[in-house]
């Protein structure tokens, strides 16, 4: 039966046709019934499925009935018969015509009924009806021409969107939807001037501006000669029912006194976010975060104070985390957070240190009271190093949090051994990066970057080490990620750029003005607001130092709006400006023409297997031929043979630097290099 119903569900324009309309099955079931049709029989439209249509017909016509049925069922011709119909109250019968034909899928007829009368006083009495039904209908009845202008609209129309008729008459459908919206709704129109009929929830924007949540029932309107001439649509107001969905909705994903995604939401999102690091999207980080001491405040201050710490512990967590992170509450005390696609622990060890750090503030209890005291306690489990699964990754960050728990709180661990070994090591790291600058721990060495065309040394390229009291002469990889977690990579970057301009100034003096150093620079630096770099061309001129002496080195991250203005800004007092490591990020060439470059470094990965590979070979030289056509220079990283020197050579790129000319040296050496001139 619901399968028939499905089949024979009709268009919704016959829904308020002045004339009544009906769907019968085989049986002579009602499937569907119009309101005219409902009207006659003086019966709810909405019981009248189910009912059989024989109840309607006197006695003494049935016998006819069920021969007319059988004749429409199966013709696809107009059948007809005039019989005696009776309303659902006794004693009320009255003449009428069907008009039946099958619907297409054997199984059941539409069937027209007309009053026996003259067909046009039946249409007039019919039309006056159809008037006053749709006038006083609850549901609401809107009509717009080809245009989509406002053509009709009943009062239950107007006042669901809190207009006057009048107010609505004569005004585009889109006037009534947000921005938001009307795309969806063009789609729609494009679909009803096709001739399909739509059944779809949708929002409208009321008088006030506030949404009003509708269920539409669309159907288009075609004249005799085929072309369209706008669509009717009834129209019911849904706004409290998905109000109360929302809310249902809320309740179950939300915590009540947080307003954070609960235990249920969060699984959901960890099992989502483990899947795209199966994937090799960078590494995910889960921590659970508890709130030492929140049975004491419940037991000492009552449950509204601890109510307001978790609120306020929340807010402080959620100032630790980025907008792509997930932040949830679990239960009680705990917290939890995700952090996704992460390509440096250090990232972690500084998201779990500040939440530390903020928990640990005095947290308020009421006013004119002190400040309460209280710490975290927070245990790390990392996907996929320790577990690709979400539930064992749950169960190693709970272990992990009651480890930092029975440390004495105020820390955090993570569940496997050696990566809190590894956290610990890079804690003591991190720490003795403040002292590094006051002590003079820092070094700059020099790799020369040579002319392919002269073999001379123009160039040099400052390197920063670090000769640590205990683990001896450290590589920027080994520190620069903490630098920057910990955001000292501004410090500690501003003394590598000044370092290396009074090393430009002495060797422009004793080699040559051509002499140039280059510098490499994070986004972090360059950030607007951030003051050393702005003081740069300021030291430049107390040395008496040329702006084409220094050229900045950054990865494409860089070039993003925020740091893209401080560099524009540099380049236009004279420095230039490189762009390292191409094609190892999300390069294009399109990255090359964005940033105000003057050169381009191929990555060393690319260099080292141009022997090898004749695609690497061609990549390089597209990028050779590209970065010449922009008027750029390029230069190729981690030359370390001479086939790869000449096969670069050939291929038109301007410079290169690798072990193959030498490695980072003393400033002494690399001037020593520098006059001898030629390298190769």
């Amino acid at each position: 039966m619901q399968r028939l119903r499905e089949h024979a569900w009709y268009n919704d324009l016959f829904l308020l046709a002045p004339v009544g309309y009906f769907v019968i099955g085989l049986d002579g079931v009602v499937l569907q019934a119009n309101i005219a049709g409902a009207e006659m029989f003086a019966i709810d439209r909405r019981t009248a499925p189910g009912r059989n249509f024989r109840t309607f017909v006197a006695p003494r016509f049935r016998e006819d009935f069920d021969g007319f049925l059988s004749q429409a069922v199966n013709s696809r011709e107009t059948v007809q018969v005039r019989l005696e119909l009776e309303r659902s109250r006794p004693g009320c019968a009255f003449p009428a015509t069907l008009l039946g034909s099958e619907d297409g899928s054997a199984q059941a007829c539409r069937v027209i009924v007309e009053y026996a009368m003259g067909r046009l006083d039946a249409l007039e009495r019919s039309e006056a009806r159809l008037r006053r039904i749709v006038h006083s209908a609850v549901e609401g009845v809107w009509e717009v021409d080809a245009d989509s202008i406002t053509s009709f609209v009943n009062p239950a129309m107007a006042a669901m969107l809190g207009y006057g008729i009048e107010d609505m008459l004569g005004r585009h459908l889109m006037e009534f939807i947000d921005e938001e919206g009307r795309a969806l709704m063009e789609r729609y129109v494009a679909r009803r001037r096709q001739g399909v009929a739509d059944r779809y929830e949708f929002k409208f924007v009321g008088r006030d501006g506030a949404p009003v949540w509708t269920a539409l029932s669309t159907s288009p309107i075609f004249d005799h000669a085929g072309a369209y001439r706008g669509a009717l649509a009834l129209v019911t107001d849904i706004s409290g029912r998905r109000r109360n969905e929302e809310l249902t909705w809320a309740q179950a994903s939300f915590d009540a006194l947080t307003g954070l995604p609960n235990r249920h939401v969060f699984a959901d999102r960890l099992q989502q976010e483990v899947r795209r690091t199966g994937r090799g999207r960078g590494m995910l980080a889960l921590l659970y975060v508890e709130v030492d001491r929140l049975r004491d405040i419940h037991d000492g201050h009552g449950p509204e104070a601890r109510d307001r710490v978790l609120q306020e512990a929340s807010r402080r967590i959620a100032a630790c985390v980025r907008a792509s992170d997930t932040l949830a509450r679990l239960e009680d005390d705990t917290f939890a957070v995700l952090l996704p696609g992460l390509e440096q622990p250090a990232t972690v060890e500084r998201v779990a240190q500040d939440i530390v750090q903020r928990i640990g503030h005095g947290m308020p209890l009421a006013e004119g009271q002190a400040d309460l005291a209280l710490s975290a306690s927070i245990g790390i489990a990392v996907c996929p190093k320790d577990s690709g699964h979400a539930e064992e990754l749950q169960a190693f960050a709970e272990r992990a949090m009651r480890n930092a728990r029975r440390g004495g709180g105020n820390r955090y661990c993570y569940y496997t051994p050696e990566l809190q070994a590894s956290a610990q090591s890079r804690q003591a790291l991190a720490a003795g990066l403040r002292e590094a600058i006051e002590k003079e721990q820092f070094e700059m060495m020099y790799q020369p970057i040579v002319s392919l065309a002269t073999g001379e040394v123009h160039k040099a390229e400052a390197l920063l080490r670090w000769r640590h009291p205990t683990r001896g002469l450290l590589e920027p990889a080994e520190f620069i990620p903490y630098a920057e977690a910990s955001g000292m990579i501004v410090r500690i970057g501003d003394w590598a750029f000044r370092q290396a301009a009074r090393q430009a100034g002495e060797w422009r003096e004793r080699i040559g003005d051509g002499m140039q150093v280059t510098v490499n620079a994070s986004s972090a630096q360059l950030r607007p607001g951030i003051e050393p770099s702005r003081g740069w061309l300021g030291f430049m001129r107390e040395l008496g130092l040329a702006p084409e002496a220094m050229a900045i080195e950054v990865k494409e991250s860089a070039l993003q709006q925020d740091a893209n203005e401080r560099l524009r800004q540099l380049r236009e007092e004279g420095m230039q400006l490189l762009l390292d490591d191409f094609g190892t990020g999300l390069s294009s060439l399109s990255k090359l023409t964005a940033g105000g470059l003057d050169y381009v470094k191929i990555d060393r990965t690319f260099v080292s297997r141009v022997e090898e590979e004749g695609s690497e070979l061609a990549l390089c030289e597209a990028i050779i031929a590209a970065a010449h056509r922009l008027g750029l220079k390029v230069v190729a990283e981690g030359v370390e043979t001479r086939v790869q020197c000449a096969l670069l050579t050939d291929a038109g790129c301007d410079y290169a630097q690798g072990y193959l000319f030498s490695p980072p040296v003393p400033a002494p050496e690399l001037e020593e290099l520098a006059r001898a001139r030629m390298l190769h």
